[in-house]
C-alpha cells in the first residue's frame, strides 16, 4: 500500500466534502472569458469567501465550446451541493451550455453572451451589426490571429478591453491573455440552461468588446434580473464589489 493511500483523513478534513443539508451555501463556480484565465476573478473571490462561500475559478482551455464545457462540468462534479454558475464574456456561452446540471440553481452573466438555442457569437453579431445595423464596438476590430487562435493587441486591451483599470493592471491582462480558438466564434448552443434556471445579468455600459445594447437585449431575452454598471468589459476587475453583490443575490445571500 502506498503512503498516500494509507493516510486516513482527519475529522477536520472531511466536512468540506460533505453536504451539511438544505441550508448549506451553494458553491460559486466562476467561468472566465476569452483572452483571460481564472485570475480575472481574483478581486471577486475574496469578497465571496469572506461571506462564507466556497468558490472555484475554472481554468478553461479556450480551445472549443465542448472543451470548455467539459472543464466546467468537471468543476461541478467536485461539488457535493448546489452550484451558482457565473460566466464572463465567452464564459456566458459556456455556462449557457453547461448549466443544465441539476446542481446548478442559478446563472449569472457578467458582460457576457447569453445565446438562445442554435445561436453563436457569430450569429448574434451578424444579426446585430449586419442585419439590424446597430452601432458596433471597436474592441474586436483588429485582433491578431495566428495558427487558428485569436488574441488582442496590447493597445486594444488598454483602450478597449480594460480601459477603466490602472495602466499597470491593464498591461498585466494584455501580457497574460489566453488564446481563443476561432472555432468558438461559430459554436452553437444546443440547450440553453437559462430556460430552466433563474438568471442574473450585469450589463457593462462602457463595454467596447460586446455592445452594451446587445448585452441588454440578451438580458431581456432570457428574462434576467438586470444590473447596469458604468464599467468596461472587465467589470469584475473594475467594480468587483458590485459584481459580487449580484453573485451573492443569485446565491441567496448577502
Amino acid at each position: 500500500m502506498s503512503m498516500i493511500s494509507s493516510i486516513e483523513p482527519s475529522a477536520d478534513y472531511l466536512p468540506q466534502y460533505r453536504s451539511s443539508g438544505a441550508d448549506e451555501k451553494p458553491t460559486i463556480i466562476l467561468v472566465h472569458g476569452a483572452f483571460a484565465d481564472g485570475s480575472s476573478w481574483n478581486k471577486v473571490i475574496p469578497i465571496l469567501q469572506k461571506k462564507g462561500y466556497q468558490t472555484i475559478a475554472v481554468q478553461n482551455p479556450l480551445t472549443s465550446l465542448n472543451d470548455d464545457v467539459v472543464f466546467v462540468n468537471r468543476a461541478i462534479a467536485e461539488v457535493s451541493g448546489n452550484v451558482i454558475l457565473v460566466g464572463h464574456s465567452w464564459g456566458g456561452v459556456v455556462i449557457t451550455q453547461a448549466g443544465n446540471n441539476e446542481k446548478v440553481k442559478a446563472l449569472v452573466y457578467v458582460a457576457a453572451y447569453a445565446p438562445d438555442e442554435g445561436q453563436s457569437i457569430e450569429t448574434i453579431s451578424k444579426d446585430a451589426f449586419e442585419v439590424r445595423k446597430l452601432p458596433n464596438v471597436p474592441g474586436l476590430a483588429d485582433p491578431i490571429i495566428a495558427d487558428g487562435f485569436i488574441r488582442l493587441k496590447e493597445e486594444t486591451v488598454l483602450k478597449h478591453f480594460a480601459q477603466d483599470l490602472p495602466l499597470n493592471e491593464a498591461k498585466l491582462i494584455a501580457a497574460g491573455q489566453g488564446r481563443f480558438h476561432v472555432s468558438t466564434i461559430s459554436a452553437k448552443v444546443s440547450n440553453p440552461a437559462w430556460k430552466n434556471r433563474p438568471s442574473f445579468f450585469i450589463v457593462s455600459d462602457n463595454d467596447h468588446i460586446i455592445s452594451p445594447q446587445v448585452e441588454a437585449e440578451m438580458a431581456a431575452n432570457i428574462k434576467a434580473s438586470v444590473v447596469h454598471l458604468p464599467s468596461s468589459h472587465v467589470a469584475m476587475l473594475s467594480q468587483p464589489e458590485k459584481v459580487a453583490e449580484v453573485i451573492l443575490k443569485a446565491a441567496g445571500g448577502n
